[in-house]
C-alpha cells in the first residue's frame, strides 16, 4: 500500500479546483471563471483499492500570482508552503493560454524541489492535438518532470492516468486519515464558500476580488431538520453595496436563492439562509479580518501517529 500528499500547484485558473473535484468525486473546492478564486488550501482525501492501492491526500492551493494585498500574499504563502510538506507535485497549467512570466516564474520556482514533479496539461479538450504537441516539447525542456499528463479535469479525460501515476511515486505506507475520512475544512467554511461562489457568478469588475463571506451564526438541524445559516458579505467601498443587493434587492435574492439550492444538496438538510451586506474598507489588508476569514493559517497536512 503507498499513501502520502500531493499538491496541485499553478497560476491562476489553470483548474486545480476543478481537478481536485473530478478526483475525489464531491465539489470540495468552487469553481468560476474569474483568477483567485480559491483562497485556502483544501484537503481532499481519495483511497484506492486493491493490493496496488492506497490513500492519497490531496491539496487545492491557491493560484500563485503576484500579491498586491495582505490576502494576496497570505494566499501565496499557503501554495508555497505545500512545496516543503508533500510527495509530490502537480503542476497544473492551462494548455490553452499562451505561456508567461507567471508561468516562468512558477517553474523558478520548482527547479530546487527535491520531491518528484508532474506536469498536468489541463484543457486539452480545448486545444488541438497539432498545438498540443509543441507545448508539451517546450515544458520537457523547462523542466524535468517526472511525467506529463496531458488532461481534461473538466470531462476526465486523462485523469485517472494522472492518479496512477501519483499513486505509484508516493511511499509505502499505511493510510494517513480513516478510510471514510474526505477532508478537514470545517462545515462553516463550505457555507461561505459556495456564498461567495454565487456571488462571484453573478458579479463583474473589481467587486469579486474585494469581497468575502464571514459565517455569523450556524445552527445545526433542530428538531424539523432545518437548518439555519447566518452570512456578511463584505465589500470594502461603500458604492459596491448597492451592486450587491441590487435593485429592489433582486441581486442578493438571486444570490441567495441559488446559495441555499446547494446548501441544501450539500448538507442534505433544509437550509434557512440570511444574507446582509457589510462595509470593511481595506479588508484584504487587514490582518485580523483575515484571521476571521482563516486565510493563511497554519493548517498544513499532517500525518497520523
Amino acid at each position: 500500500m503507498r499513501s502520502g500528499f500531493v499538491s496541485f500547484i499553478g497560476r491562476p485558473n489553470a483548474g486545480k479546483s476543478t481537478l481536485l473535484n473530478r478526483i475525489v468525486g464531491v465539489k470540495l473546492a468552487i469553481v468560476s471563471d474569474k483568477p483567485q478564486t480559491t483562497r485556502n488550501r483544501i484537503l481532499g482525501v481519495k483511497n484506492y483499492p486493491g493490493k496496488a492501492g492506497g490513500q492519497v491526500v490531496f491539496l487545492d492551493t491557491p493560484g500563485i500570482h503576484r500579491p498586491l494585498h495582505r490576502m494576496n500574499v497570505r494566499m501565496v504563502d499557503a501554495a508555497l508552503a505545500t512545496l516543503r510538506e508533500v510527495d509530490v507535485l502537480v503542476l497544473v497549467v492551462d494548455a490553452h493560454e499562451r505561456h508567461g512570466q507567471g508561468d516562468r516564474f512558477v517553474l523558478d520556482l520548482l527547479k530546487d524541489v527535491r520531491i518528484p514533479v508532474l506536469l498536468a496539461l489541463n484543457k486539452i479538450d480545448l486545444v488541438k492535438k497539432s498545438r498540443l504537441l509543441p507545448v508539451i516539447d517546450r515544458y520537457r525542456g523547462e523542466l524535468e518532470f517526472a511525467e506529463i499528463v496531458p488532461l481534461s479535469a473538466l470531462d476526465g479525460d486523462g485523469v485517472e492516468r494522472l492518479e496512477q501515476a501519483l499513486l505509484a511515486r508516493l511511499p509505502e505506507g499505511d493510510a494517513l486519515y480513516p478510510e471514510d475520512y474526505l477532508t478537514d475544512q470545517p462545515e462553516r467554511f463550505f457555507a461561505a464558500e459556495i456564498v461567495r461562489e454565487k456571488l462571484l457568478r453573478h458579479t463583474r469588475a473589481e467587486l469579486p476580488f474585494s469581497s468575502a463571506v464571514v459565517v455569523d451564526r450556524f445552527d445545526e438541524p433542530d428538531e424539523k431538520g432545518l437548518m439555519r445559516i447566518y452570512c456578511s458579505i463584505l465589500v470594502e467601498q461603500e458604492s459596491q453595496k448597492p451592486i450587491v443587493i441590487g435593485r429592489r434587492g433582486e441581486m442578493i435574492k438571486l444570490i441567495g436563492t441559488e446559495a441555499r439550492l446547494d446548501l441544501e444538496r450539500f448538507f442534505q438538510a433544509r437550509v434557512f439562509l440570511d444574507l446582509h451586506v457589510k462595509v470593511r474598507s481595506e479588508w484584504r489588508d487587514d490582518e485580523r479580518q483575515l484571521d476571521v476569514l482563516g486565510l493563511g493559517l497554519s493548517r498544513g497536512p499532517h500525518r497520523s501517529s
